[in-house]
């Protein structure tokens, strides 16, 4: 039989509670992805939304597992704190970055009460004017997760939610 590990209990819970949100309508799924990279026996699970069709930015969750965490649950090592690496990426456009990345850090902060690490990393197509740059933010907890943060799930969820509602009326 079959013993789920840790990552997929959590891939479950996720994938659920961004389904229950699509079909509420209060978001679209607008792709997703389950990733097995056999040169590194990792897995990679990622579910990318947005709050309306017509609506610029997208919101991702990103799960992932490493082979060591995967080996270590697998063969029970009681030393070990196997878990999953939770990410989440915020994708929109800026016009001016150095007006809009410190203010768009700064409300990300105040969302998500200064609690994951923002980074934001821009690119723009070249030879495109007046140019536009992709902003790619990403939030990083800096730990990983097991099934003993599900019940924050829907909070992590409501918070990507809320993100992408600011960053939609932001670039309106």
């Amino acid at each position: 039989m079959f013993d789920p590990t840790i990552y997929d209990n959590i891939k479950v819970v996720l994938e659920g509670a961004v389904y229950d949100l699509d079909l509420d309508g209060k978001i679209i799924i607008t792709r997703r992805q389950d990733q097995v990279d056999l040169s590194s026996m990792s897995r990679t699970y990622a579910i990318e939304f947005a709050r309306k069709i017509d609506k610029p930015s997208k919101a991702e969750i990103n799960l992932h597992v490493h082979l060591s965490d995967l080996a270590a649950e697998i063969l029970e090592n009681p030393t070990a704190k196997p878990g999953c690496t939770l990410t989440i990426k915020l994708f929109t456009k800026v016009k001016d970055p150095d007006i809009e990345c410190p203010y768009i850090e700064e409300q990300l902060g105040a969302i998500w009460e200064q609690r994951p690490q923002v980074i934001q990393l821009l690119s723009y197509e070249y030879g495109l004017h007046p140019i536009s740059y992709h902003n790619q933010i990403t939030l990083s907890f800096g730990r990983k997760v097991d099934e003993s943060q599900i019940d924050d799930f829907p909070h992590l969820i409501a918070y990507a939610v809320d993100s992408l509602a600011w960053l939609d009326e932001r670039g309106s």
